[in-house]
């Protein structure tokens, strides 16, 4: 069993979309980011850079797993699933998840912060961010030209890229001209375990409910 404490973030929904796809059963506990949760001494024993996802493996005697890029290579090596065993093609998918976890991640949220929640207008800093992200985009695009996923098969590295890029018209990033890329993302939206995954925390007054009789049970 997979004890689950995230958030609906993107770096939230690579974990839930993964636990989905897997079908492995796993508790979900939902960290309140606004209330402040994720500094409090019992989630830092946990992570101690209060961030989420983390999970704790149960099974493993409760070895927890903080980075979402690590809960993927964690899960995908534990199940044998989303992750190629051979040298060259394990190293594939690990160059494209490390694109994201070290690009498109950190681009995308700073085009995001300064777009919306930044207290001033500073147009230097939206634009260099925003046009980044689509320097990245273009890149993602000219490689899935040549494949049907970034790796080739679909993995960890679609899971942890997609989370990101389909929120795109959030961060004001322009996909216009980037047929691969869109047709990559209508691609992974329509897997079911994505459908389920995305809604993972559930929306506010459902989790309102879920908060008020503890953690809930999902499975596959």
């Amino acid at each position: 069993m997979i004890d689950l404490y995230t958030s609906a973030t993107p770096n939230g929904w690579k974990a839930t979309i993964m636990l989905e796809e897997l079908g492995l059963p796993y508790t979900l506990h939902t960290v309140d980011l606004s209330a402040g949760e994720q500094r409090e001494p019992k989630f830092l024993a946990l992570n101690p850079n209060g961030r989420i996802p983390v999970i704790v493996d149960r099974d493993a005697d409760d070895f927890a797993v903080f980075e979402s890029g690590a809960i993927l290579i964690y899960l995908a090596e534990k199940t044998g699933q989303l992750m190629p065993k051979d040298v060259k093609g394990r190293s594939v998918v690990i160059q494209w998840l490390m694109f994201q976890m070290g690009g498109v991640g950190p681009m995308q949220g700073q085009a995001v912060t300064f777009e919306r929640y930044f207290p001033e207008d500073v147009p230097q800093a939206r634009a260099r961010y925003k046009n980044e992200t689509r320097r990245l985009y273009e890149v993602m695009d000219r490689r899935l030209g040549e494949v049907e996923f970034l790796a080739g098969d679909y993995s960890i590295a679609d899971i942890a890229t997609w989370a990101w890029v389909h929120t795109h018209r959030w961060s004001r990033i322009p996909v216009d001209g980037l047929d691969n890329l869109t047709r990559w993302i209508e691609v992974i939206r329509a897997r079911p375990a994505v459908e389920r995954g995305i809604l993972i925390p559930p929306p506010a007054g459902r989790a309102d409910e879920q908060k008020k009789r503890g953690a809930s049970i999902v499975t596959q």
